[in-house]
């Protein structure tokens, strides 16, 4: 009897025509269920032969905007109104999902540094192997939905990386601009670290990630430009007729190639303490800047502790919550893209 490829399980059947709306049953026993699962939504629209595009949310539980996208793109979307495959999972880290955390309430794991998992491991980590091993071997293009969750908030970003394959970063750059975020970062990653989109690139896929906003909350304009964003990317590849809204059509701006490589660009919270904030998103500043400053209110007699910007550039990230401990990012400065 050959082994199957992972102990996670569903009716799905990824090469029937129509659309299935299920879930990948992920096998958890505990002390309040023994022979339990954990049921991850799943949505496979498919018609006749074409590309298959993978779309994926919730990989961080506090991150709204892509889950919600993602479960309005599954309800809408029909066979008919598509030519290939598209596969959704809205909440690819449900547990951490359900209870609005970043990593899994129940093993502890941050899901986008364990992949490709392991098939015998611990929920996050079957989860990353069933994604590594069953279904990006299905996939052509790959987009996955993140935000600043509860502790940053970004600009709505776009990132790629770097590929040796400057044939498919050509046509990963395309792809970010045809989705329309007002920010496109170039990523120069050194290693794979367990990242997702790293996984992907290592399996010669074309994949992007977005930065969705944060701030633990699901904000209109930022959804309304995901929403036309993931239809823009259903047309580009050729999953379905119509044409691409751009950014002008809106009136604003095409989206701004940057990037964050440089250590100096984050900036940190010196110590704990209430950190208040100078700049806002979207703003320029320079190299040495003051763009915040951290209170200490157990402590009236130590003065405020200025916090600099170490490069000149754009503002595209910030924490909201106002409290902060030594080492927190405070905020992230971008600069073109050179490259």
């Amino acid at each position: 009897m050959v082994k199957p490829i992972s102990r996670i399980s569903t009716e799905i059947d990824f090469e029937k025509n129509g659309k299935q709306v299920g879930h990948l049953a992920v096998p958890s026993s505990t002390n309040e269920s023994a022979y339990g699962i954990v049921p991850i939504p799943i949505t496979v629209i498919k018609n006749g032969k074409g590309p298959t595009m993978f779309m994926t949310g919730g990989v961080h539980g506090d991150e709204y905007e892509g889950p919600v996208a993602l479960m309005k793109l599954a309800a809408k979307l029909t066979p008919a109104k598509i030519q290939g495959r598209v596969i959704i999972l809205p909440a690819m880290n449900l547990p951490a999902v359900l209870a609005g955390q970043r990593c899994s309430p129940i093993d502890g794991l941050n899901m986008n540094r364990v992949f490709p998992g392991e098939r015998n491991g611990s929920i996050t980590l079957q989860i990353a192997h069933y994604v590594s091993n069953v279904l990006l071997p299905l996939t052509d293009y790959q987009f996955d939905f993140h935000s600043g969750g509860k502790t940053l908030e970004y600009i709505p970003t776009m990132i790629m990386n770097v590929s040796k394959d400057k044939k498919r970063e050509k046509r990963t750059t395309e792809a970010l601009k045809a989705f329309g975020l007002p920010i496109g970062l170039v990523d120069v990653k050194s290693d794979h670290g367990g990242l997702f989109e790293m996984e992907c690139e290592e399996r010669g896929i074309l994949s992007t990630n977005a930065e969705l906003g944060g701030a633990g909350r699901v904000d209109v304009q930022t959804l309304a430009w995901t929403e036309i964003g993931m239809m823009n990317l259903l047309k580009f590849f050729g999953l379905m007729d119509g044409k691409i809204v751009t950014p002008e059509s809106q009136g604003r701006p095409a989206p701004r190639l940057m990037e964050v490589n440089d250590p100096r660009s984050n900036s940190f919270a010196p110590d704990t303490g209430l950190y208040e904030h100078f700049v806002d998103l979207g703003a320029n500043v320079k190299a040495g800047q003051t763009i915040g400053q951290v209170h200490f209110p157990g402590n009236w007699e130590k003065k405020p502790w200025p916090v600099k910007a170490r490069r000149a550039g754009l503002m595209v990230l910030k924490r909201p919550p106002g409290r902060v401990e030594r080492g927190d990012v405070v905020a992230q400065i971008a600069q073109d893209w050179k490259g």
